[in-house]
């Protein structure tokens, strides 16, 4: 795994542990209590639970971390289950220690032992199932290839074969090499047509034996393009002024963001996204039939429209919308060019005459965008960011620079959407927007143009 996405990774392990300990513990008291007690009625009953509340406390949050000490969360992949129990026993011995030291020091006594006896061997079992599922997840990853990060190698051919050989089977189950650029003999045109070739999330640079100079051109390349770059950092010294530092294969690697990093608020977006969209899907339900009958009604053809669009890095998806046109609109287009009062490589007018009256209804109140719901679920898509463009439009994309606004999903509704779109004829003014979104973004300024996005949806303002 990549450095901080392994971080992120364990700590969202070692809390699904957490919950795993909570419920054995909790499992074991109620079958002591109530399963044995009524089997064997002369048993000595146990204290209530809230006698036990004290042991929860110390097992379920200190236990994942002794794991993680006893490096339980190290190396699935390659794992024996007789290593993983040995670490298991290990744990165990050190938090008996803590448990004791407890009932020694504060005269906190372990209310039932029966309840411990059961609650260990449930736990272990739980723990060891919770990792099969993820080293089956893992194999399933490398075998496939979903989910994997898309990356391009870039520097001389033996470094970054070296680079490759120091990354444990983790690692190189989160990424997919989309190609190698020997930097050292083909230009930096090169490391940029391979980018987009690849639709690419960052570049990995074995810079060892590159001068510094290059470096700094392919690395500005990539800035521009909104990629990330990984620079094998090696041989720096950590007195670089303000530097962001991360691991790849224990090697120190300087980092150069153009994006939000990798965080919990960007793992919380994502999970607010999918289940707002869920929510959403079932609260519109009637507006979907209402569409459906109302298109059925109103104009011959599909009810859906769907079209090749840039998604994350300028890779393609399909997105999802209610038809608002007549079935030759994309033919039409030609026809109207001369029209076009958007300038860069959009196609925008008024009056739309391709827009049928019902139509023109759907798209006053957004809901021929409701279909994108699905995109959301699917993590093709974003609550909140740049508007996805036609594959064909990015392509006519002159200005470098702009292209960067692939850096992050593509969204529902954005700060262009909010801003009155109507009136923003410049495509310059509109990536400015959406650069501004990227180079502003929180979890608080996604919550603020949603909150704006309501009113001018009810409002209809703001609408094609």
């Amino acid at each position: 795994m990549l450095g901080r996405r392994q971080e992120i990774n364990l700590q969202l392990t070692e809390l699904v542990d957490s919950a795993l300990l909570a419920a054995a513990l909790w499992l074991s008291y109620v079958f002591r209590a109530y399963f044995l007690q009524s089997q064997f009625p002369d048993l000595e009953l146990i204290p209530a639970f809230d006698e036990f509340l004290w042991v929860f406390a110390v097992v379920v949050p200190f236990t994942p971390i002794v794991l993680e000490s006893r490096g339980f969360y190290n190396g699935i992949l390659n794992k024996s289950l007789i290593t993983s129990v040995k670490q298991m026993f290990s744990a165990l011995l050190v938090m008996a220690t803590i448990i004791g030291a407890f009932v020694v020091f504060f005269r906190w006594n372990v209310p039932s032992r029966s309840v411990t006896l059961i609650a260990i061997p449930m736990a272990g079992f739980v723990l060891l199932l919770r990792e099969a599922w993820q080293r089956d997840r893992h194999r399933r990853r490398l075998l496939t290839g979903n989910g994997r990060q898309r990356v391009l190698l870039a520097g001389l051919p033996s470094d970054v074969d070296r680079l490759l050989g120091s990354m444990s089977p983790e690692q190189r189950a989160e990424i997919e090499v989309m190609g190698r650029v020997d930097l050292t003999g083909q230009p930096v045109s090169d490391l940029v047509a391979e980018m987009r070739a690849g639709s690419v999330a960052r570049v990995i640079f074995a810079a060892q034996h590159i001068h510094f100079g290059r470096i700094e051109e392919a690395v500005q390349a990539c800035e521009t393009e909104g990629v990330e770059s990984w620079v094998c950092a090696d041989f720096f010294q950590t007195s670089i002024a303000r530097p962001t530092f991360d691991v790849l294969g224990g090697k120190l690697m300087l980092v150069f963001h153009t994006t939000p990093q990798i965080s919990w608020s960007l793992w919380c977006k994502e999970v607010l996204d999918r289940s707002a969209a869920l929510v959403l899907l079932i609260l519109s339900s009637p507006l979907w039939i209402v569409a459906v009958v109302g298109i059925r009604l109103s104009s011959r053809g599909p009810i859906f429209f769907h079209q090749e669009r840039a998604g994350l890095y300028g890779k393609g998806f399909r997105m999802w919308k209610f038809r608002t046109m007549h079935p030759d609109a994309e033919a039409m287009q030609k026809a109207l060019a001369a029209q076009n009062e958007m300038d860069g490589p959009v196609f925008k007018i008024k009056s739309d005459p391709r827009i049928f009256a019902f139509g023109s209804w759907l798209r006053k109140f957004s809901i021929d965008e409701l279909p994108q719901l699905i995109n959301v679920l699917r993590g093709e898509m974003s609550l909140v960011g740049p508007r996805p463009l036609p594959m064909y439009e990015i392509a006519k994309i002159e200005k470098d620079a702009q292209r960067r606004r692939l850096s992050v999903k593509p969204g529902l509704t954005c700060l262009w959407q909010i801003s009155g779109r109507n009136r923003i004829t410049s495509f310059d003014e509109w990536v400015a927007l959406d650069l501004k979104y990227i180079d502003n973004w929180s979890i608080w300024l996604d919550f603020k143009i949603l909150a704006q996005t309501l009113p001018a949806v009810m409002k209809g303002s703001g609408a094609s």
